[in-house]
C-alpha cells in the first residue's frame, strides 16, 4: 500500500512538471508520415485562375496579318460584288454580329458582342436550343402507379419546346418491391388460432404503366403480387375452420383503371394548350432568327456602300491633291517669272497639304473632328467583321457594284400591306397575342370545380404457391393451390367506381385574379400590337420620304459638282492669264472636291434608303434572293416519318373530347404579292389627293407655289434645277488601278501650265429609270428589281421632279420594286 502511494505520487509530480514546462501555448500536432510539400494546402481561398478549356481558335484569328495603315499598303485588291459579300457573310455566320431592332442607322457591335454571353446574341443554334429546352418538373406517379399531374399542369407559361410539352402524354412505367417482417410478443396465449410470440414476413411487388390522354384522363394498367407468411397455427378445415390452412399465401392481381376529369382540365383544347404554346415559342424563335439574318444582310449592304463612299472619298482626295500640285507648280513658275508672289505660292502649298491630309484620312481614318473616322481601311475592316473574315489577309476588298441611279417609287397601299403582313416584329407581337389568348382560356378553365371519375376493374388470384399447382385440388385454400392459376381462371373479379368532387375555394379569389390578370395582359398585348403597327407605318413613311429626298439630293449634288467643275476650269484659266487671284482658284477647287464627295455620299445613301424601305416592308431577304427554310435531315428521319404517316393513314380517326384546339396559324408565310389580298390594299381618305407634280414645280417657267397662311402663293425659282445638264460618266472603282501606287498616283512635274489646266475628274451621270435585274431574278415579266451591277450612263441628267408640262424624254419613269419570286 505504501509503495503504490509512492508510485502514484511520483506520476503526479511528473505530470505537473510536464504541464508547467509546456505552459498554455498551443503546439502543432506531430504526424508520422507528414509530407514537406503540403500538396493539399491552399494559401488563399480566392484567386484568378485560368479555365481548362480546349477550343481551337479559328485560322482567321491566329493567322491574321498586320493591320493596314499609312505605313503598310501590302495588299492586293479584292473586287467584290454586293451579292458575293452577302453570300460570304451568311455562309460564315454562326453568330450574327449585329443588333436587334429596326433602326435606320446601326452601330458596330463588335465591342458589345465580345462582352456578352452566347445566350444574349443571335446564332444559328437558337431555334434548335428553343426546341430542345425542357421543364425541370419530371413526370410523377403515385404509390399505385397512376400518373399524377403536378400543380399548374396546364403550364400556361410553357417555356420548353414542343417535345417537352408532348412529354406530358408519354407513358410512364413504375414498380417497387417492399419487404417487412414482424417479430413481437402479443397479449394472448397459445391456442389453436393464435400464439403469444407472433412472427411474420410480408412481401409486396408492383409493376404499373400509366399514360395521360389528350382529354385529360389517365389510364393505368397495374400488376401486384402480395406474399404473406406467419407462425400462426395451421390445421385442416375439417378440424378447425378458424385456423389457417396453410402457413403462407400468394395474392396476385391485375388491374385496369381509368381516371377522367368531368369539368376542370377536361377536353383536348385545355390539355393541348401547353403543346400549342410550345409551338408558338418556336415560332417566336424562328422570327428572331429571321430578324438576325435580315439585320445582318442590311448591315452588310450598308457597310458595302460605306466602303464604296470611302473609296470615292479617296478618289476625290487624289483629284484634289493633283489639282493642288498643278496649281502650286504654276504659282512657283509665276513667282520665278516675276508675275507671282510668295504669298500665292504659300497658299497653293497649303492647299496641297490640306488635300494630302484629307487623302491620308480617307485612307486610314482619323478620330479628329471633321475627317472620316474610318477611312477605306476602317470601313473595309467593318465589312470583314460582318462577313466573318480575318481582319487582314493580304487582300483589300473593293466594291465593284455601282449604286442604282434609277428613280424608284413605291405603291403606298401595297407597301403598307406588305409591311403589316411580312414584318417579323409584327409577327412576333401577333404570336404573343395568340399565346395570351390561350392563357386566358386556361385561366378560365381553372375556376371550374374539379370533378374526377375513376373506374377500376381487377382480376384476382390467390394460392398457396405462386406457380403451377403442387398437388391437391388446386383451389385455395387447399395446400398446393396456385395463385397464377386462380388469376388466369377468372373466377375472382372486382370493380370500383369513385367520384371525387373538389369545388374551388370559397370566393375563388386566386382564380378570378388569374382571369383578370390574363385579360389585362391580353388587352395590353393587343394595344401594343396596334401601336407597333402605327409606329412602323410612321417609320415606313419617313423611309419612303427619305428615299425620294436622297434621289433629289443626288441630282442636286450632281448639278452642283458640274457647276463647280466648270468654275475650276474658268478660275484656272483666269489665274494663268493673271486676271484672278490664286485664293479664288483654291477656294473653287475646295468647293469642287466637296461637291464631288457629297454626290457620292448622296448616291450611296439613296441605295441605302431603298434598302431600308424593303427592310421595313419585310421584302429585303426576298429582293436579295435569300430564302429561309429547314435544312435536310438524315435519311432515317424521312424513313421513320414515312412509316409513321402510313401507320396513321391506315388507322381509324377517333373524334374525342368536347373541344378541339382552335386555329392558331394561317399556314406558311406567303410572298409579298399576297400581302395586299390578306391585309388589304388600304383605304381611301376624304379630301383631295395630289400627285407630286401638282405641288412641285408646277409652273412652266420653273416656279413653285406654296400657299402661305393667307392663302397667297409664295413663288420659289427652281428653274435651274429643272434644266438638264450634260456631264460625263464617273469612273468605276475597278479602273483606278490594281495597287495603291496607281490609285494614289500624282501627276509628273511640268515646266509650264499653259494652256489652261484641266484636271481629269470622274463626273456623275444620272439616267432615266431603267429596270435593274438582279442576278437571282427568274421572272419573265420584267417586274423584278434589284441592285444593279453596273448602270449605263445617260446623256442627260434627269430632273429632280416632274410635272405634266415637262418633255417626256426628261421625265423619269417610276420603278415598282417587287420581291424576286422563288
Amino acid at each position: 500500500m505504501k509503495r503504490s502511494l509512492i508510485r502514484m505520487t511520483a506520476k503526479l509530480q511528473l505530470g505537473i512538471t510536464l504541464l508547467i514546462a509546456s505552459g498554455c501555448a498551443q503546439t502543432q500536432p506531430f504526424f508520422l508520415n507528414e509530407s514537406p510539400d503540403l500538396n493539399y494546402y491552399l494559401n488563399s481561398a480566392t484567386q484568378i485562375e485560368y479555365p481548362d478549356v480546349d477550343v481551337e481558335s479559328l485560322p482567321e484569328t491566329t493567322e491574321s496579318l498586320p493591320p493596314l495603315a499609312l505605313g503598310n499598303h501590302d495588299y492586293q485588291f479584292w473586287d467584290l460584288t454586293l451579292e458575293e459579300a452577302t453570300n460570304i457573310a451568311l455562309q460564315n455566320a454562326k453568330f450574327f454580329v449585329t443588333t436587334s431592332g429596326i433602326a435606320e442607322t446601326r452601330q458596330n457591335v463588335a465591342e458589345q458582342f465580345i462582352s456578352s454571353s452566347f445566350e444574349q446574341v443571335g446564332s444559328v443554334y437558337d431555334v434548335a436550343i428553343q426546341q430542345s429546352t425542357t421543364q425541370s418538373v419530371p413526370l410523377t406517379v403515385d404509390s399505385n402507379g397512376n400518373r399524377t399531374l403536378p400543380r399548374g399542369v396546364l403550364r400556361a407559361n410553357q417555356v420548353g419546346g414542343v417535345e417537352d410539352a408532348l412529354a406530358e402524354f408519354d407513358a410512364q412505367a413504375s414498380g417497387f418491391i417492399s419487404y417487412s417482417n414482424t417479430d413481437r410478443p402479443r397479449n394472448s396465449g397459445n391456442s389453436a388460432v393464435s400464439t403469444s410470440l407472433f412472427q411474420s414476413d410480408d412481401v409486396t411487388a408492383q409493376a404499373a404503366i400509366s399514360k395521360r390522354f389528350a382529354t385529360g384522363g389517365v389510364a393505368t394498367l397495374r400488376h401486384q403480387l402480395v406474399y404473406g407468411y406467419s407462425n400462426l397455427p395451421t390445421a385442416p378445415l375439417a378440424l378447425n375452420s378458424a385456423s389457417r390452412v396453410v402457413p403462407s399465401d400468394y395474392t396476385v392481381t391485375m388491374e385496369a383503371q381509368v381516371q377522367q376529369p368531368l369539368m376542370r382540365n377536361r377536353g383536348t383544347l385545355v390539355n393541348r394548350i401547353p403543346v400549342v404554346l410550345a409551338s408558338l415559342n418556336e415560332d417566336v424563335s424562328i422570327a428572331e432568327y429571321e430578324l438576325q439574318v435580315r439585320n445582318l444582310v442590311r448591315d452588310v449592304e450598308n457597310a458595302y456602300w460605306d466602303l464604296y463612299v470611302a473609296y470615292r472619298n479617296v478618289a476625290t482626295s487624289v483629284v484634289g491633291r493633283n489639282s493642288a500640285i498643278a496649281t502650286a507648280q504654276f504659282a512657283q513658275l509665276a513667282m520665278e517669272n516675276g508675275t507671282g508672289t510668295l504669298q500665292e505660292l504659300s497658299q497653293a502649298k497649303g492647299q496641297y497639304f490640306q488635300f494630302k491630309a484629307q487623302l491620308e484620312t480617307a485612307l486610314a481614318g482619323s478620330n479628329l473632328p471633321g475627317p472620316d473616322r474610318f477611312g477605306v481601311y476602317g470601313s473595309e475592316n467593318r465589312l470583314r467583321e460582318l462577313m466573318g473574315l480575318a481582319a487582314t489577309d493580304g487582300r483589300l476588298i473593293r466594291p465593284i457594284d455601282e449604286p442604282t441611279l434609277a428613280r424608284v417609287e413605291f405603291d403606298w397601299n401595297e407597301s403598307v400591306a406588305q409591311m403589316l403582313y411580312l414584318s417579323p416584329e409584327l409577327r412576333k407581337s401577333k404570336t404573343r397575342v395568340k399565346q395570351l389568348e390561350l392563357e386566358l382560356i386556361s385561366a378560365k378553365n381553372q375556376i371550374l370545380p374539379e370533378v374526377n371519375l375513376s373506374l377500376l376493374y381487377r382480376w384476382v388470384g390467390v394460392g398457396d404457391t405462386l406457380g403451377p399447382p403442387d398437388g391437391g385440388t388446386g383451389e385455395f385454400p387447399e395446400p398446393g393451390s396456385s395463385a397464377l392459376g386462380s388469376l388466369t381462371g377468372g373466377d375472382f373479379q372486382e370493380g370500383a367506381v369513385r367520384l371525387e368532387v373538389t369545388p374551388p375555394a370559397i370566393g375563388s379569389r386566386r382564380e378570378l385574379a388569374r382571369i383578370q390578370g390574363s385579360k389585362f395582359r391580353l388587352a395590353a398585348a393587343r394595344s401594343k400590337l396596334q401601336e407597333d403597327e402605327r409606329l412602323q407605318v410612321s417609320l415606313l413613311t419617313g423611309a419612303i420620304r427619305k428615299a425620294q429626298s436622297h434621289y433629289q439630293l443626288t441630282q442636286t449634288n450632281a448639278q452642283q459638282w458640274q457647276a463647280f467643275e466648270t468654275e475650276v476650269e474658268t478660275r484656272l484659266a483666269e489665274f494663268e492669264a493673271g486676271t484672278r487671284d490664286i485664293n479664288v482658284v483654291l477656294q473653287s477647287q475646295q468647293r469642287k472636291a466637296q461637291a464631288e464627295i457629297n454626290y457620292y455620299r448622296a448616291l450611296a445613301e439613296y441605295s441605302k434608303s431603298l434598302s431600308y424601305v424593303d427592310y421595313l416592308k419585310g421584302t429585303l431577304l426576298a429582293n436579295s434572293g435569300i430564302v429561309l427554310r429547314e435544312g435536310p435531315w438524315n435519311k432515317k428521319a424521312y424513313w421513320d416519318a414515312l412509316e409513321r404517316a402510313r401507320e396513321r393513314s391506315a388507322g381509324k380517326k377517333l373524334q374525342y373530347g368536347v373541344t378541339r384546339p382552335g386555329v392558331v396559324r394561317q399556314g406558311p408565310v406567303r410572298d409579298a404579292d399576297s400581302a395586299s389580298q390578306i391585309i388589304g390594299s388600304g383605304t381611301t381618305t376624304h379630301g383631295q389627293t395630289l400627285p407630286p407634280g401638282e405641288f412641285e414645280m408646277n409652273a412652266a417657267d420653273g416656279q413653285v407655289f406654296f400657299g402661305d397662311a393667307n392663302g397667297e402663293a409664295l413663288p420659289m425659282d427652281m428653274g435651274i434645277v429643272r434644266d438638264p445638264i450634260r456631264i460625263d460618266d464617273h469612273q468605276p472603282l475597278m479602273e483606278y488601278g490594281s495597287s495603291t501606287q496607281e490609285m494614289l498616283q500624282a501627276p509628273q512635274p511640268i515646266d509650264r501650265l499653259s494652256p489652261p489646266v484641266t484636271v481629269p475628274t470622274p463626273a456623275p451621270s444620272i439616267e432615266s429609270a431603267q429596270p435593274l435585274r438582279s442576278p437571282a431574278a427568274s421572272s419573265n415579266d420584267g417586274a423584278s428589281w434589284g441592285t444593279a451591277r453596273r448602270v449605263q450612263p445617260a446623256a442627260y441628267t434627269a430632273p429632280a421632279a416632274t410635272s405634266a408640262a415637262e418633255p417626256a424624254e426628261y421625265a423619269p419613269q417610276p420603278v415598282r420594286r417587287k420581291p424576286i419570286p422563288r
